[in-house]
C-alpha cells in the first residue's frame, strides 16, 4: 500500500524550510471492516516544534477523515489523548515532534509509532473502552465523605494537612499509569494505579471520615496487594506523580489502620 501522503498547499514553499518531514505509523483497527488490527504509514511535513497530536489532526483533517482518537482540551489537562507512543505512554497533546522523532544530529527524522494503550479493548483506531477503568474509580470513592450534621463554617485544613495528599490530586485520569501495568494487563480485575491515587486522595485527606471504608475496599484480593513496584506507572504518568510512592503508603496505612 503506497503511504499517503500531505501534498503542501500552493504558496506554501516559502518559509517551509523549517518543516521535517516526518513518517507516523499508526496501529488501526475498525472492527467493522476486519477483525485484525493492521499498521498505516502516513508521511507529512509538518513543523518539529509541533506535537503529535497536531500531526494526528493533519492527518484526520487532510488525508484521513476515518482516523479516530480521542481529544478534547489539548493542553494536558483533560487526559483523553494518552496513547502509546514511540513504545511508551504518553500524552500526544504534550510530546514534541522534534523530541522523538528529530535525529540528535537534525539529519533527518525516524517514524512516529503511535497505538492505543495496552490492557483495554480497542473499540476503533486508538479509542479503547474506558469503562472498566472509570468503573474502578467509582469503586473506591473518589468524594469526600463525612458524618454528622453539616458544620456552619469550612472544614478548615493545615497547609501541612493539605501537602500529605497533594501530590494525588493532580491526576487527571489519562489512564496513562494503569494501562502501563503488567498486573493490568494479565488482570483487568486489578483496581490499578490510577484508582489507588485517587483513594489515597481521600483516605489522607484530614477533612475526610471514610478513610477505613477505602482502605477495607482496597485490601481486596484485586486491591492494592496486587501491586509488584515495577515503577512502570511512576515511569508513565504525565503529571509526575509519585505514582508507586502513594501505593506503597495505602499499603503502609493497611497495615498500621494509620493514615
Amino acid at each position: 500500500m503506497a503511504t499517503p501522503t500531505l501534498d503542501k498547499p500552493a504558496g506554501a514553499e516559502a518559509g517551509a524550510d523549517h518543516l521535517v518531514t516526518v513518517t507516523f505509523r499508526i496501529r488501526r483497527f475498525n472492527p467493522e471492516v476486519s477483525d485484525q488490527a493492521s499498521w498505516q504509514d502516513f508521511e507529512l511535513a509538518i513543523d518539529p516544534k509541533e506535537r503529535v497530536l497536531d500531526g494526528l489532526h493533519k492527518i484526520k483533517w487532510e488525508i484521513d477523515g476515518t482516523l479516530t482518537f480521542r481529544r478534547s482540551c489539548a493542553h494536558g489537562v483533560c487526559g483523553s489523548d494518552a496513547m502509546r507512543i514511540n513504545g511508551r505512554n504518553r500524552l500526544a497533546c504534550k510530546t514534541l515532534i522534534k523530541d522523538i522523532a528529530v535525529l540528535k544530529d537534525g539529519r533527518g527524522t525516524k517514524p512516529i509509532t503511535v497505538e492505543p494503550i495496552q490492557g483495554m479493548t480497542v473499540l476503533k483506531d486508538l479509542v479503547v473502552d474506558m469503562e472498566p477503568f472509570f468503573q474502578a474509580y467509582r469503586d473506591v470513592l473518589p468524594f469526600l465523605i463525612t458524618e454528622g450534621n453539616e458544620p456552619s463554617r469550612e472544614r478548615l485544613q493545615s497547609p501541612a494537612d493539605r501537602a500529605r495528599f497533594d501530590d494525588t490530586t493532580k491526576c487527571i485520569l489519562c489512564a496513562a499509569c494503569t494501562s502501563s501495568c503488567p498486573i493490568y494487563w494479565s488482570d483487568g480485575q486489578y483496581f490499578g494505579p490510577a484508582a489507588i491515587v485517587n483513594a489515597h486522595r481521600f483516605i489522607f485527606d484530614s477533612r475526610d471520615e471514610a478513610a477505613e471504608r477505602r482502605l477495607e475496599i482496597l485490601n481486596d484480593r484485586d486491591g492494592v496487594w496486587r501491586c509488584r513496584t515495577t515503577f512502570n506507572c511512576t515511569d508513565a504518568c504525565p503529571r509526575g506523580i509519585e505514582v508507586t510512592k502513594a501505593i506503597q503508603e495505602v499499603k503502609r496505612a493497611l497495615v498500621t489502620r494509620r493514615v
